[in-house]
C-alpha cells in the first residue's frame, strides 16, 4: 500500500515523462492504488491526467472511463480543486469527441450526446462557441455530410477565439485540412507557412501542421519544402504510436511521390503497431495507405519482397497487400455502418488507388541532387580546332608522337597515332613497330585503360627484344611494373623497377636514370617503404638537375609531395605540391592540373585554398581520387561555415561509395553529411542521415566513432525539441564511456544542462553530481567545480536545502584544496566568484541576506582583477542588497554610490542599482533621524 506522499510523487514523476508505454504505465500505477488512499483530490487528478496520457499514448480507449469519472466526479462532489482543474476538464471534451468517431463500436448518438453536453457547460462557463462549432464540423466531415460540414466550417470561422479554441498550431491545422480537401492548396499553403513562423509549443506542433502541409506544398510547386515538411513531421511521429494515422499519411505521401522504397522502409519499421493501433480509424488509414503501395510495388514486378512481423511468418508484399486491403475495406464498412452514410469506404477505395502527384520529388538526405539543366550558350560553345598532322615521314611521325608525350599533349598524341595508322598501317620493322605499340600504350594509359596500355607494353617489348635494343625493353618492363603496383601488386612489380635503375645507372643519360629512380620512388610508396621513396626521389631529382627542363621538374615535385606527405613532413610535401600545381594550372594540361590541385588540396592546411583547389580539379574532370575531393572539399568548406554548400559534395561521397560498394567509407561520409545538415540548419535531414551513420559503425563494430554519432544525434534530436530521445542517447552514452570519466563528464554536462532546462531541477542535480564527479576522477578540477556549481542552481530551483548547503561546504573546500597554479587562472577565479554568487542568490530567495554577505565580499574584487567587469557589477549589486536587507543601509549606499559612478552608463545593472541605491539611501536617512 501506497502512501498519498508517494501517490503524488508518482504522478509527478509521470508528468515529466514523454507521452508513450512508460508514462502510461506510472500513471496505473497510481490509478491501482488511489482510490484506497482516501484522497479525492488525488484520485481526481490521477484520473484526469490518465485522460490526456493515454490519449497522446496510443491508448485512447482507456480514457473514456477515466474521463467520464472525472465528470461525474466534478459534478457530484463539487470542491475547490474541482474549479482549480475545471479549465483542463472542459479542454479534455474536445479530445474525447475526436476519439469517439475513432471507433465504430460507440454509437454515433453518444458522440451527439457528448457534443450537447459540451456546449451546455461553454455556455454556463461563459466560454464562446468557437470550439463546439468546430468539432461539430469535425463530425460532420467524418461522416460525410459535406454540406452540413460547410455550414458549421462558417460558422467555426466566423466565432472569435477564446481560452478554450484550439491552440496558435492546431486550429490552423485543422483549418489547412479543410483547405486540402476542397483542392484549395495556394491558400492552404499561405496559411500553414504563417503558422510555422510563428512560436508553437504544443505537443502535437510542428508536425500536425508540417504534415498537412506536404500534399499542398506539392501541388503548388513548392517541392524542397514539401520534401522538408515530410522529413521533420515524420521525425516526431514515428515515436509515438498514437500518430499511427500520421504515420499512414506519410507512406502514402511517399508513394505518390515516387518514393516507394522510403515508404516501404516506413511501412516496415511501424507494420507491428498495426496490432495495437490506438484506434480503429488509425488502423483503417494505415491498412490502406499501406495496401496501396504494396499494391504498387506489386505491379512493378516486386510482390515477392518479404515484409518481417514480429512473431509471425514473413509474408510478401502481394499477400500482404491482399490482407491490409480487408482490414482497410472491412473498417471502413463498419464506420458506415454506424454512420448510415457510405463516405468511409468512398475515401479509402481513393486510398487504396491513389493517383501519383506526377513530380520528382527526392526525399532521402542521401540522394544526389538532380544536375543543372545546361545552358544554351554552353550547348552553343564552338568546337575545338582539329590537330593539324603535318606530312613528314613515319620515323618523323613517331618522333612527333614522343615530344607530344613528354610534354603531355594528350590530344595531339592521339592525333599523331591517328595519323600514322591511316598512312603507313603496321610497320614490317621491328624497331619502328615497338615504337608504335609503345606510343599505343601511352594513349591507353592517358584514357585510364591500364589493361590495354600494359598489353600494347608487352607487345612492345617483344617487338623491341627482336629488334635487339636491351634499354628499352629493361624501361617498359619497369613500366609494366609499375603498373601492376598501381592495380595492387607492388611486390610483384618491384623487380623490374629495380632492374630498371640498375641499368640505367650504369648505361643511362640523366634523362633515364631520373625516370628509373623516380618509377622506383613510386613503388617503394606502393610498398609503404616511406623512407625508401624519399630516398628514391631525392636521388631522382640529383639526376633531373643536370638537364633542366620545368614539366619534367613539375613532375618530380608532385612525386616529392606525395612521398613527404607519406612521411609527415608536411610542409615540404605543401610546398612541392604547390610548386607542382602552380606550373601545370599555368601550362597544362588540364589532366595534370587536376591531379595536382588534387594532391595539393589533400595537403592545404587552409580550407580557402583546399576548396579552391578541388574547385579546380573537379571542374577539369578529374579522374581517380574524386571521392576523397568531395570529402576533403565538404570539410573544408564547413570550416569556412559554408556547410550549406558542403552538402552537395557529402552526398556524392556517399553515392560514390554506394556504388564502389565502400561501405565503410560511406558510412564515414554519412557523418560528415550530417554534420554538413546540422550546421546549415537542416536538422531531419541532419538526423535522418545520423541515424544511418550510427547503424553503419554499429555493424562495422567502431565503436568511437559511433558514439561521436550518438553525441551529435543527442545534440539534434535536442534542437528539434525531441528532449525525451536527447536524454535517452545521452543517458545510453554515459553507460557506453565507463572507462572514460572524462568524456561521462562531457555528457552528463550535457544531460543536466537540458534537464535544469526542462525544469527536471532534482534530475539536474544528481545528473551534475555524476558528472562533477566523472570529472575529477579525470583530473579535471576545474571541470568539476563548474559542475558542482551548476549543481547547486539545480539544487536551488529544487528547494533541496540541506543538500545545498552541504555543497556550499564541499566546494569551499574543493577551492582551498586547488593547487596555486591552478587557483590563479582566470577562469577558476571566475567561476569561484560566479559560485558565491549563486550561493547568495539561494540564500536570498529564501530571506537570508545576512548569511549570504561573507559569500558574496571578495568576489567583485577578483572579477574586477580579471576584467570581468559586467559580472563584477552583478555580484556587487547582489551584496549590497544583501546590506540593506540585513540591516547595513549605510554600508549598502557607500557601496552603491561607487559601483554607480564606476559603471558604464549603459551597464546592463545600472538601472537596478541606481532605484537599490535610492532604497539604501532612504533608509540610510531614516537610520540618522532616529
Amino acid at each position: 500500500m501506497k502512501t498519498t506522499e508517494e501517490l503524488w510523487s508518482l504522478l509527478g514523476e509521470a508528468q515529466h515523462l514523454p507521452y508513450g508505454a512508460a508514462q502510461i504505465a506510472l500513471v496505473e500505477q497510481v490509478l491501482r492504488h488511489v482510490d484506497a488512499a482516501g484522497d479525492p483530490e488525488l484520485a481526481f487528478q490521477a484520473r484526469l491526467f490518465a485522460t490526456s496520457a493515454y490519449v497522446y499514448g496510443g491508448e485512447p480507449a482507456k480514457a473514456f472511463p477515466a474521463f467520464s469519472w472525472c465528470v461525474a466526479d466534478f459534478d457530484r462532489n463539487p470542491a475547490a480543486y474541482h474549479q482549480r482543474r475545471k479549465h483542463s476538464l472542459l479542454w479534455l471534451f474536445k479530445t474525447m469527441i475526436n476519439a469517439l468517431t475513432d471507433f465504430p463500436e460507440v454509437p454515433l448518438a453518444r458522440t451527439y450526446a457528448v457534443l450537447d453536453d459540451m456546449e451546455r457547460r461553454y455556455r454556463e462557463n461563459g466560454h464562446g462557441m468557437q470550439p463546439v462549432y468546430k468539432h461539430c464540423y469535425l463530425v460532420a466531415s467524418h461522416i460525410g455530410d459535406l454540406e452540413a460540414a460547410d455550414r458549421w466550417f462558417e460558422k467555426w470561422q466566423a466565432a472569435p477565439r477564446d481560452s478554450l479554441s484550439d491552440c496558435a498550431g492546431c486550429e490552423p491545422t485543422t483549418l489547412v485540412w479543410h483547405l486540402n480537401t476542397r483542392g484549395r492548396y495556394a491558400e492552404a499553403v499561405e496559411r500553414g507557412v504563417a503558422t510555422l513562423a510563428e512560436k508553437l509549443d504544443c505537443v502535437e506542433q510542428p508536425q500536425g501542421i508540417l504534415s498537412e502541409l506536404m500534399e499542398a506544398l506539392v501541388r503548388v510547386g513548392r517541392l524542397d519544402e514539401a520534401a522538408d515538411a515530410h522529413r521533420r513531421a515524420y521525425l516526431v511521429e514515428r515515436n509515438n504510436l498514437a500518430d499511427l494515422s500520421e504515420i499512414a499519411d506519410h507512406i502514402q505521401f511517399c508513394t505518390r511521390t515516387g518514393n516507394e522504397h522510403r515508404a516501404l522502409e516506413i511501412l516496415q519499421r511501424h507494420i507491428d503497431w498495426l496490432e495495437r493501433a490506438p484506434s480503429p480509424a488509425a488502423a483503417m488509414q494505415f491498412a490502406a495507405s499501406s495496401a496501396a503501395l504494396l499494391r504498387r510495388i506489386s505491379e512493378r514486378g516486386h510482390g515477392d519482397a518479404p515484409i518481417r512481423r514480429t512473431g509471425r511468418d514473413e509474408i510478401t508484399a502481394a499477400e500482404l497487400a491482399v490482407e491490409l486491403t480487408t482490414v482497410a475495406t472491412d473498417l471502413a464498412a463498419a464506420f458506415d455502418a454506424r454512420n448510415g452514410t457510405s463516405y468511409q469506404s468512398k475515401l479509402i477505395a481513393e486510398t487504396l488507388d491513389p493517383e501519383p502527384y506526377g513530380v520528382e520529388l527526392a526525399l532521402s538526405a542521401t540522394a544526389r541532387r538532380a544536375p543543372a539543366p545546361v545552358q544554351a550558350e554552353a550547348l552553343a560553345a564552338e568546337p575545338a580546332a582539329p590537330v593539324v598532322v603535318p606530312e613528314v615521314s613515319a620515323t618523323e611521325l613517331l618522333d612527333l608522337a614522343d615530344q607530344h608525350w613528354e610534354a603531355d599533349r594528350d590530344e595531339e598524341l592521339a592525333a599523331v597515332l591517328d595519323a600514322f595508322d591511316a598512312r603507313f598501317g603496321e610497320p614490317a620493322d621491328a624497331a619502328t613497330a615497338a615504337r608504335l605499340w609503345r606510343a599505343r600504350g601511352q594513349r591507353l594509359r592517358l584514357s585510364d585503360d591500364a589493361d590495354g596500355a600494359v598489353r600494347a607494353w608487352e607487345r612492345a617489348i617483344e617487338l623491341y627484344t627482336e629488334a635487339g635494343d636491351t634499354g628499352a625493353v629493361i624501361k617498359l618492363r619497369a613500366r609494366v611494373g609499375l603498373e601492376r603496383g598501381f592495380a595492387g601488386e607492388p611486390a610483384e612489380g618491384l623487380a623490374a623497377v629495380e632492374a630498371d635503375v640498375a641499368y640505367h645507372d650504369e648505361h643511362g643519360g640523366p634523362e633515364d636514370r631520373a625516370a628509373a629512380w623516380l618509377r622506383l620512388s613510386t613503388i617503394y610508396l606502393l610498398l609503404d617503404r616511406i623512407d625508401e621513396a624519399n630516398e628514391a626521389s631525392d636521388r631522382a631529382d640529383q639526376h633531373a638537375e643536370e638537364v633542366p627542363d620545368p614539366r619534367r621538374q613539375a613532375q618530380h615535385a608532385m612525386v616529392r609531395a606525395r612521398n613527404r606527405a607519406a612521411a609527415d613532413r608536411d610542409e615540404e610535401a605543401l610546398a612541392a605540391a604547390r610548386a607542382g600545381w602552380e606550373f601545370y594550372r599555368t601550362h597544362g594540361p588540364a589532366r595534370m592540373s587536376a591531379q595536382a590541385a588534387a594532391v595539393f588540396g589533400h595537403l592545404a592546411d587552409d580550407p580557402a585554398e583546399t576548396v579552391a583547389a578541388f574547385d579546380e580539379a573537379l571542374a577539369a574532370g578529374l579522374s581517380g581520387p574524386v571521392l576523397s575531393a568531395r570529402v576533403y572539399r565538404g570539410r573544408a568548406l564547413m570550416q569556412l561555415d559554408r556547410a550549406a554548400e558542403a552538402i552537395d559534395d557529402l552526398v556524392e561521397a556517399v553515392a560514390i561509395c554506394a556504388e564502389q560498394g565502400m561501405d565503410e567509407g560511406g558510412v564515414f561520409a554519412r557523418q560528415d553529411l550530417a554534420q554538413a545538415y546540422r550546421m546549415a540548419g537542416r536538422q531531419a535531414e541532419a538526423i535522418e542521415v545520423a541515424e544511418e551513420a550510427l547503424l553503419g559503425f554499429e555493424r562495422l563494430g567502431f565503436e568511437e566513432p559511433a558514439n561521436d554519432t550518438r553525441f551529435l544525434l543527442a545534440g539534434l534530436y535536442r534542437d528539434l525539441g525531441d528532449s525525451a530521445r536527447a536524454l535517452e542517447v545521452f543517458r545510453d552514452l554515459i553507460e557506453r564511456l565507463e572507462d572514460n570519466p572524462a568524456g561521462r563528464g562531457q555528457i552528463g554536462e550535457q544531460a543536466g544542462v537540458l534537464l535544469y532546462d526542462l525544469d527536471r531541477d532534482s534530475e539536474a542535480a544528481l545528473t551534475f553530481q555524476a558528472a562533477a564527479e566523472a570529472l575529477r576522477t579525470a583530473g579535471d578540477l576545474a571541470g568539476e567545480l563548474r559542475l558542482l556549481r551548476r549543481r547547486l542552481m539545480a539544487l536551488n530551483y529544487a528547494d533541496e536545502m540541506p543538500a545545498a548547503e552541504q555543497l556550499i561546504e564541499l566546494v569551499a573546500e574543493r577551492y582551498a584544496q586547488l593547487p596555486d597554479e591552478l587557483a590563479a587562472q582566470p577562469g577558476v577565479r571566475w567561476g569561484q566568484s560566479i559560485f558565491a554568487f549563486e550561493v547568495g542568490n539561494l540564500l536570498m530567495r529564501r530571506g537570508r541576506y545576512a548569511e549570504a554577505v561573507p559569500h558574496l565580499r571578495g568576489a567583485p574584487e577578483r572579477l574586477r582583477e580579471i576584467g570581468a567587469e559586467d559580472d563584477a557589477d552583478r555580484v556587487a549589486g547582489m551584496l549590497a542588497e544583501a546590506l540593506l536587507r540585513s540591516g547595513s543601509p549605510r554600508e549598502a549606499q557607500e557601496m552603491l554610490d561607487t559601483l554607480l559612478k564606476g559603471m558604464h552608463p549603459d551597464a546592463p545593472t545600472r538601472e537596478m542599482a541606481a532605484d537599490l541605491y535610492e532604497e539604501a539611501r532612504e533608509a540610510t536617512n531614516r537610520l540618522n533621524d532616529r
